[in-house]
């Protein structure tokens, strides 16, 4: 029996809207999986090609445990990078993964667009989010500390990639956490 898909709703924030990343991204995404520097911390490091490209979209979407959401700006439905999320360590266990376009860093539009999906796996019944980086990802390491992940563990030597074995650290965030953070502070 084939597991359904999980749904996969348009999120919306004030400067971004997040749709389902489709194949046809990858002529957008394609600069970016192909820059070397932005894709040092990836397990297969920078894509050669737009078919590459395409392939990886499409395996990604074959996933039914995983969503991703292109990351496009209001008025321009091009795709400047991606929030995934996928269920894969139990219930209500939730890991996420994320990619910005160098041209838009600096703006708060991957908190801005990870903020929204979390919004989205916390009301959907999520009690935790997980992350994997890169020992020395240090970009995306303070992007979830400033989101409210906490470290949790150091697995040395854990993940094959283009550059040998590496370093990974969990990050995690639990609802309760992420609601109560949500909430104004009395005085």
């Amino acid at each position: 029996m084939r597991r359904r898909a999980l749904p996969h709703p348009v999120l919306v924030t004030p400067r971004l809207r997040l749709r389902r990343l489709v194949q046809a991204d990858a002529v957008a995404l394609h600069p970016t999986l192909a820059d070397a520097d932005l894709m040092t911390y990836s397990a297969d490091g920078p894509l050669t090609s737009i078919e590459a490209t395409r392939l990886y979209l499409i395996e990604d979407a074959a996933d039914v445990n995983w969503r991703a959401w292109a990351i496009t700006r209001h008025g321009d439905d091009r795709a400047i990078g991606w929030v995934s999320g996928g269920r894969m360590r139990g219930q209500g266990v939730t890991e996420i993964g994320f990619i910005l376009a160098r041209a838009h860093w600096g703006r708060g539009l991957a908190s801005e667009a990870v903020s929204a999906v979390l919004d989205q796996l916390f009301a959907e019944g999520q009690h935790r989010v997980f992350a994997d980086a890169d020992s020395e990802n240090r970009a995306s390491i303070l992007l979830l500390e400033r989101l409210g992940f906490r470290r949790e563990r150091l697995l040395r030597g854990e993940w094959e990639t283009h550059m040998g074995l590496r370093d990974s650290l969990i990050y995690g965030l639990h609802a309760d956490d992420w609601l109560a953070a949500a909430l104004p502070q009395s005085a």
